[in-house]
């Protein structure tokens, strides 16, 4: 079971809540560099909500240039203005049950014009929500407000809509967009790749780099077109994308882009570029030797990956989880009477570390390979939580695997009694060695 500490292939957009001052253009990105392990990390792209003497876009097919607002502003005191707007937006975001339907039939009904900071408000609960439906309405009710949209605005409608997964229709407004910005182009790469369409996410950052020249792109970009190559195995754009990066000296400055390097060279088999990614570094953490122990045993390095262990626990780096995970699966393929993973589950114990649902998972697996069911069974009893089908298939499997086909069905019996439904492929391989038993 390996668990790789690098960004899932599918990459969450959504905006931050929280807004930047008017005047600040620019993007703010947030990437976590050690997400939870339960949970996919999640990309945070906050845009500013809008900034004076923006270039404006017509988003609908109006072309008048009397702004609905501001016959508003003229006909009522600038104070009653600013508390119409902020009641709405606040029953707009802070009200579960007004949804984003209710806000704009409330304001035909009073013959209202929406601001664009309501608009703004709207858009970030359709985003958030991924609803698509009503994404569609209010981009339908912008349309005929017919109001000039200034290019963030935008840039959030292309991001409602790429994040509700309507990604031919974000490829529409994009395409019909006069200017275009960074984040514009950003949010339809992440949004392809966030929804499977790789090649595509590929040829637009292609289109991107070609159009722009770009030299610095952010970590979390490149990031995505990384993992974008390893799905569609294109490994020719990712060792494009190294040597750019290379030739600039980024490559060896940020510890999350050179775990995803690794992890590239990994997925690909290729424990040369992943090594020589490695020794550019001046310093490394916990995230780049996990990254390496995972390349090693793809590639079936397993006494190197014990090596590596130990020079991490040599050079004082901070062991993991996931780390653990990794050293052993190796360890239980080392035939060495188990001496090397009996080192590992000390070492989790000292730090305290063996009590994580992968080293449970790992500990059951590898004392299973070695024949040591006795061991297998103790740390299998000793874990209080056993909702996860992870650690029964582990000792099932081990018991199959040495020939203890009445204490597997057992423990088949238990899990189901337990509500975990196994999986039908260790089912059926249980069937067939039973049965194999049999007519022996």
């Amino acid at each position: 079971m390996e668990a790789i500490a690098t960004p899932s292939t599918r990459i969450d957009v959504y905006l931050s809540s929280s807004y930047r001052n008017r005047n600040d253009n620019n993007l703010c990105v947030t990437v976590p560099s050690n997400p939870p392990s339960s949970q996919p990390p999640v990309l945070q792209i906050g845009l500013p909500l809008r900034s004076p003497k923006q270039q404006v876009h017509i988003v609908g097919d109006k072309t008048d240039t009397s702004s609905p607002i501001d016959l508003l502003q003229n006909n009522c005191t600038g104070r009653r203005w600013r508390e119409t707007n902020k009641t709405f937006s606040s029953a707009a975001s802070s009200n579960p049950s007004c949804t984003t339907s209710d806000v704009l039939r409330l304001f035909d009904s009073l013959r209202l014009p929406v601001s664009e900071d309501i608009y703004a408000s709207l858009i970030e609960e359709c985003t958030l929500t991924a609803d698509s439906a009503r994404a569609t309405e209010l981009h339908r009710h912008i349309c005929r407000s017919g109001l000039r949209a200034p290019l963030p605005l935008v840039n959030r409608l292309l991001l409602m809509r790429a994040s509700c997964g309507l990604l031919d229709t974000a490829r529409q407004l994009f395409d019909r967009m006069t200017s275009k910005d960074f984040i514009s182009w950003a949010v339809m790469i992440v949004g392809y790749a966030n929804n499977a369409r790789y090649d595509e996410a590929i040829s637009l950052f292609a289109e991107m780099q070609y159009r722009y020249n770009m030299l610095e792109v952010p970590t979390w970009l490149i990031a995505c077109v990384l993992e974008a190559c390893i799905c569609t195995t294109n490994m020719g754009l990712g060792k494009q994308v190294h040597g750019c990066l290379h030739k600039l000296g980024a490559a060896n400055q940020d510890m999350f882009l050179t775990s995803c390097l690794i992890n590239f060279y990994g997925k690909f088999k290729c424990i040369e570029g992943a090594d020589f990614v490695f020794s550019q570094l001046p310093r490394h953490n916990t995230m780049t030797w996990t990254a390496r122990i995972i390349s090693s045993c793809r590639e079936e390095h397993f006494r190197d990956v014990f090596c590596y262990f130990k020079e991490m626990g040599r050079t004082g780096i901070k062991k993991s989880t996931f780390t653990f995970s990794s050293i052993l699966r190796a360890t239980g393929r080392i035939q060495d009477d188990e001496q090397c993973g009996r080192q590992v589950h000390a070492n989790a114990i000292k730090l305290g570390l063996d009590t994580g649902t992968f080293v449970q998972c790992g500990l059951v697996d590898m004392y299973g390979r070695s024949g040591l069911l006795r061991d297998a069974k103790l740390v299998f009893e000793m874990v209080d939580d056993k909702r996860d089908v992870a650690l029964w298939n582990a000792m099932i499997t081990g018991y199959r695997r040495n020939g203890f086909y009445i204490e597997a069905i057992k423990l088949l019996y238990q899990m189901k009694a337990a509500g975990i439904q196994p999986q039908e492929s260790l089912v059926k391989e249980l069937r067939i060695a039973c049965g194999e038993n049999t007519g022996e």
